[in-house]
């Protein structure tokens, strides 16, 4: 993904959560997705779509039973 697209999907992510920590970054030696994280936890994987001329982001969030556990 560009830089500017990492950018629009963050303050997107931002303003949709209400919180500042997280973000979008650059996977190394991939175009079609980026990484998502809050502060330096990482939480998934956002992919690009595009697919007849219409564009769409899939955000996907492994939740692993211990992280669950309090």
């Amino acid at each position: 993904m560009k830089p500017e697209e990492l950018a629009k999907l963050t303050a997107y992510l931002r303003k949709t959560f209400n919180n500042p920590g997280l973000s979008v970054r650059a996977r190394p030696q991939k175009k079609d997705s980026g990484e998502v994280y809050l502060g330096e936890d990482f939480l998934g994987v956002i992919f690009r779509d595009e697919e007849d001329g219409e564009l769409s982001y899939n955000f996907s969030m492994a939740i692993l039973e211990f992280d669950l556990e309090e």
